[in-house]
């Protein structure tokens, strides 16, 4: 049986197995549909983000959903999250590998065809290797019985120009 959706929302809102819970005003596990056909992960919450508890509302969300209606796809019809739950200004792995399982039960309730990897901490939870998001961004990578599909992390879409219009074509792969 499955797990719910609503079973891990709870268990990260009042998690605290590592110390960024002490600085979270909320945590944030991610938003979207319990049947999304796309998953988008990114890093962890910014300071808009941990103030609201949702993913991505800030300047960053702001391109991830030009980048998302600039391809037909519907925010409310996919399921976006983050490696990390609470806000910090350094990820770390550290607490990425006592985070990330949420993350892949998540996976495993919503069970997505898609999973667009938002940056470098994503992509290395996943793949783990040190590779570099410009080196694999936009390839199509087969796991498990999905696809994953890396690419830069939204606030370095936003800042820099090339990047954007790099994501732009990755996006265009979902």
């Amino acid at each position: 049986m499955k797990e719910s959706l609503s079973k891990i929302k709870k268990e990260i809102l009042s998690c605290k197995k590592c110390p960024l819970w002490k600085k979270r005003k909320n945590a944030v596990p991610g938003e979207g549909p319990k049947n999304a056909k796309i998953m988008f992960i990114g890093e962890a919450p910014g300071k808009n983000e941990d103030a609201t508890g949702r993913p991505f509302v800030g300047r960053a969300g702001k391109f991830l959903n030009y980048l998302l209606e600039k391809n037909g796809i519907k925010r409310k019809n996919v399921f976006i999250t983050s490696v990390l739950k609470c806000v910090t200004n350094k990820p770390n792995f550290k607490f990425i590998e006592i985070c990330k399982e949420y993350t892949f039960r998540q996976i495993e309730a919503i069970n997505p065809k898609k999973i667009v990897l938002l940056g470098n901490f994503a992509i290395r939870t996943f793949l783990g290797k040190k590779i570099k998001v410009s080196q694999i961004h936009g390839k199509i990578i087969k796991y498990e019985n999905r696809i994953l599909i890396p690419t830069f992390h939204p606030a370095a879409g936003m800042r820099f120009k090339k990047i954007g219009k790099l994501m732009e074509e990755d996006f265009k792969k979902i």
